[in-house]
């Protein structure tokens, strides 16, 4: 009987977590606005270069205070490696792989994705400080992977 009494403990100590885990989930995608990078449409991995906007990378203003960059992840760079915008400015990142999966992430920030080939992926973040935000892929893409890197420079 004392078996039975210490399953029911861990069982109840599982649902308590799972249900913890689902309150966290669902209070960061309500109240802090947290969700995963969509998927934002699809492109030719061989033809990258020659289709828009992946045909001109960089940094573009959209409006008073927002941004778009275009990046396209090659192995083992980002192009642009630098990315220039204002603080307080809403930044849409749009970005896509050349040729192998790569990672996209701004250390210090909530921007983290997969770049797989053939699809595009878009986030949108406000960089509030300012300073400089190391970029880096974080998917070991080939021997080079180490030396994958670039930064967004807030001013």
């Amino acid at each position: 009987m004392r078996i039975v009494a210490i399953e029911k403990a861990y069982l109840g100590v599982a649902v308590v977590l799972l249900a913890a885990c689902l309150g966290a989930l669902l209070y960061a995608t309500t109240q802090r606005n947290i969700h995963l990078p969509g998927h934002a449409g699809d492109v030719d991995p061989a033809a990258v270069a020659v289709t828009p906007p992946f045909d001109h990378p960089g940094v573009r203003r959209t409006g008073p205070a927002s941004y778009e960059a275009v990046i396209v992840a090659r192995t083992w760079y980002f192009t642009p490696s630098e990315i220039r915008v204002p603080v307080g400015a809403e930044v849409t990142f749009i970005a896509t792989s050349g040729d192998v999966i790569h990672g996209f992430y701004v250390a210090g920030t909530r921007v983290n994705a997969m770049l797989i080939p053939g699809q595009v992926t878009r986030l949108v973040y406000t960089f509030p400080v300012r300073g400089e935000y190391l970029l880096v892929c974080h998917e070991y893409c080939g021997v080079g992977h180490h030396t994958m890197s670039g930064k967004v420079i807030v001013e």
